[in-house]
């Protein structure tokens, strides 16, 4: 894929999104002959299309960051001046390395500390931040007449539609050591680092939130009343029968494989994995 995106010369906004839409519809064209002729099975429809989204959405931050980095420098924190980065999270079907060719992704944006840039227009960390994650989501998200390259939701950051799109490590621990939920922390099992160089010192700041060192059986009434409400969704709009939503679907399967992971990952680690197909393995085996 990233043979067929260095081909092209792009040198602003409008030829990034063509050359990233088309490439998906290259991709999306041969998984879909591969799927109907029966010459690919569903790990090779999910790989590839997480493949897409690996290469996507690194690929244009870089293009997004090179040209914001010229108007307002490089975005730093403390006395060192050390370089920030912005750390994109996958959430959902995303982080767990399961996305079908329908699938939107979920984002989470974070960055490690706040500071300034330094360039002829400095502005804060946040700022710049922000700007660049909007930037991002219109690239990916707008349709264009070469279509779209996925659909973006950010719902699951902190505060959700009203929250701050983008968040520092700080803001992020403190928002979950305070406030965070059981939904939160079921979401955050299949949290993945897309792109970023601070990837992992997230995942273990996060770590202590999502898996408990006893056996954390306090959580089975909050996730229950989670089933609860998903439970009224499904029977108020009529899709029983809905393979993904419906009784016995791909969200009761990840909703089962997740509550058994949230009660015991802390003590098996061999249960502290992303992708649910994985996590069922293993709940097999042990």
């Amino acid at each position: 894929m990233l043979d067929i995106l260095s081909r092209h010369g792009i040198n602003d906004v409008n030829a990034l999104k063509r050359v990233l839409r088309r490439l998906r519809n290259q991709v999306m064209l041969r998984l879909i002959v591969r799927d109907i002729g029966g010459l690919a099975d569903l790990y090779e429809v999910m790989n590839t299309t997480t493949c897409l989204t690996e290469v996507a959405i690194p690929f244009a931050l870089k293009h997004l960051n090179t040209w914001q980095q010229s108007i307002y420098g490089i975005p730093c924190a403390g006395k060192d001046e050390n370089p920030q980065d912005l750390i994109v999270i996958g959430m959902g079907k995303l982080g767990g390395r399961e996305l079908n060719v329908s699938s939107d992704i979920d984002l989470i944006f974070a960055y490690p500390e706040e500071g300034e840039t330094r360039g002829p227009k400095k502005v804060d960390n946040h700022t710049y931040f922000t700007d660049l994650a909007q930037l991002l989501i219109k690239v990916l998200n707008d349709v264009t007449e070469d279509g779209f390259v996925f659909r973006v939701d950010m719902r699951l950051r902190p505060f959700g539609s009203s929250g701050p799109l983008v968040c520092c490590f700080e803001m992020l621990e403190q928002y979950y050591q305070i406030q965070g939920r059981e939904w939160e922390r079921y979401a955050w099992i299949k949290g993945r680092a897309i792109c970023g160089t601070k990837g992992e010192e997230l995942a273990n700041m996060m770590r202590p939130f999502l898996y408990r060192k006893y056996l954390d059986f306090g959580s089975i009434q909050a996730l229950r009343e989670l089933k609860d409400q998903i439970l009224k969704e499904v029977r108020g709009s009529k899709l029983n029968l809905n393979i993904k939503l419906g009784s016995g679907g791909i969200r009761d399967i990840e909703f089962t494989a997740q509550v058994f992971q949230l009660i015991y990952g802390g003590r098996n680690k061999s249960l502290q994995v992303r992708p649910t197909m994985e996590a069922l393995v293993q709940l097999r085996n042990n």
